[in-house]
């Protein structure tokens, strides 16, 4: 079966289309950014590009900082994939995809240090604030790394600060005091199928990918973090071509933001 998609797929990239017409380097239309999604959380967002959705929301905690680092704050990403939405994914701990998924989105935004941690510390060794970013795909049409990491982006800019005295939190209360983001990194899946490259896969062209390197890059096209996935190795020639695509696409999705 995945043969003879693959076989299909590949002849229309040969002719420079795709199963949906698109172009090989465009994304999925429209695509949309909504904050405030979620009001029990300190911020939240929900994107969507073409039919896959995600909502991010953003939980600030207060907790004791790592010996290492007595002055810094960090953040903790997880993924939640139900079957929902996708009937793929399965109830129960973390798979495979869920973790990777959370850890593209992770090192984007550590990498970049788009968040300054010592800006979430409160007392030097004792208390540090912990942003706890949550992704749930509603939809999984394909290329979540993508919406995902946009959501996550989306929803820390919508993230206010709790009311916090006397060392005790209190979530009903929001304060003016906006997380700060230092820098937006956005990630890019470049997709290699055959000898032909591709971004935002649907979820049938994902069955038949080569390799994939999300590239997560700055506003100045500055490189902040790689990861790459798939099957089979890339050649420097694959990377570079990969690395150029996927920084120039950043542009468009930033406008998004």
């Amino acid at each position: 079966m995945h043969r003879e998609l693959r076989s299909h797929i590949i002849s229309l990239l040969n002719a420079e289309t795709r199963l949906d017409g698109r172009k090989l380097t465009e994304y999925r239309k429209p695509i949309n950014v909504e904050h405030g999604v979620v009001k029990t959380a300190e911020g939240s967002a929900r994107v969507k590009i073409g039919e896959t959705d995600v909502i991010v929301g953003v939980k600030l905690e207060v907790g004791e900082p790592y010996p290492d680092t007595p002055n810094e704050g960090t953040i903790i990403v997880g993924a939640e994939l139900l079957p929902l939405s996708n009937p793929d994914f399965e109830l129960g701990p973390p798979g495979i995809e869920a973790i990777e998924l959370a850890r593209v989105v992770d090192r984007g935004i550590r990498e970049s240090k788009a968040i300054d941690f010592k800006k979430l510390c409160i007392e030097k060794g004792e208390k540090i604030w912990m942003v706890i970013i949550d992704i749930c795909p509603i939809n999984d049409a394909g290329n979540l790394f993508d919406v995902s990491s946009l959501a996550a982006l989306a929803a820390l800019k919508d993230t206010k600060f709790p009311a916090y005295e006397d060392g005790k939190v209190d979530y009903k209360t929001k304060t003016s005091r906006k997380l700060e983001l230092e820098k937006t990194p956005i990630a890019v899946t470049v997709i290699k199928i055959g000898d032909r490259f591709i971004v935002d896969p649907d979820i049938e062209e994902e069955k038949v990918i080569d390799s994939r390197l999300t590239v997560s890059s700055m506003e100045d096209g500055t490189l902040c973090a790689l990861q790459k996935g798939g099957d089979y190795p890339l050649t420097m020639e694959d990377i570079d071509k990969m690395l150029d695509i996927g920084i120039e696409k950043a542009k468009e999705l930033r406008k998004h933001l």
